[in-house]
């Protein structure tokens, strides 16, 4: 079933724009989970795969009640960094796998009841650590890429997606880690990749879109954009220069504008 599920995943993505959900640690929180919930580990929210399904769940449903056509894994965080800043490394597939298997049983659950196809997309978040500065070393953090693509492809995610990276190793870490899972696992996923830009115009570690797209590309990507980091307006530029160059297909996940802090937290200015 898979293989039919991402191929029509492909077909779209080379036919239609394809909406994809918005932001998940927000609808999360909004739910108020207890310390009890993240197993006193304040802000894994991928523990919550586990211990509160229902919540994930409800997040998911009300992307798709909307119709977005795509939403992706609470996996964020699903990885062998941020995981070992709370002494969890070795949770990375299990809570990956569990946060796939949530949004693959409620994208069925709409495709049956609209009629419309619904996409999971597993999330591999960049972690916390920049290979190319040193914090962490680069065969580390691709095998521990691998083990949260093995658990998305497991928990039944119809693509895989290195998202948010701010360095082009890291990002190259990502990649090779799912291409490992994909190939261990006998799998052909479609891989996406979306790269975090600065207000600066570029990457946290200064690599400009051209060199992004020229590094990347080659690795056999199925999409390649930018997400998060800033609002619509200043991605523009940068989708402009990938229109232009860019081989592979684009994709475009903006932050609701730069977020401006109050007194009550990050507030983001820009409404739907």
């Amino acid at each position: 079933m898979t293989g039919t599920r991402s191929a029509a995943l492909c077909e779209a993505l080379a036919t239609r724009v394809v909406v994809a959900d918005g932001a998940m640690g927000t609808m999360l929180q909004a739910q108020d989970p207890t310390l009890e919930d993240f197993e006193n580990l304040e802000g894994c929210n991928e523990i919550l795969n586990l211990t509160r399904p229902d919540i994930v769940r409800s997040v998911h449903e009300e992307y798709f009640a909307v119709g977005v056509d795509c939403v992706e894994t609470n996996t964020f965080g699903a990885n062998t960094a941020a995981l070992g800043e709370y002494d969890i490394p070795e949770r990375v597939y299990e809570l990956s796998e569990s946060g796939a298997r949530i949004a693959r049983e409620v994208a069925d659950e709409f495709t049956a009841s609209t009629g419309q196809q619904r996409w999971v997309l597993g999330s591999m978040g960049p972690g916390t650590k920049l290979p190319t500065l040193g914090h962490a070393p680069y065969v580390k953090l691709r095998d521990g890429f691998q083990q949260n693509a093995e658990g998305l492809i497991a928990g039944g995610a119809d693509a895989l997606i290195v998202e948010t990276t701010q360095d082009l190793l890291q990002t190259k870490a990502g990649i090779l880690g799912a291409r490992r899972a994909l190939e261990a696992l006998g799998s052909d996923l479609p891989l996406l990749v979306s790269l975090a830009f600065e207000t600066t115009g570029v990457m946290l570690l200064g690599s400009e879109i051209g060199a992004a797209l020229t590094a990347l590309e080659p690795l056999g990507i199925d999409l390649i954009g930018l997400n998060c980091s800033t609002g619509p307006a200043e991605m523009s530029e940068h989708l402009r220069y990938l229109a232009r160059h860019s081989r592979t297909p684009l994709m475009c996940m903006p932050n609701a504008g730069l977020p401006v802090l109050t007194k009550d937290g990050a507030h983001f200015p820009l409404g739907p």
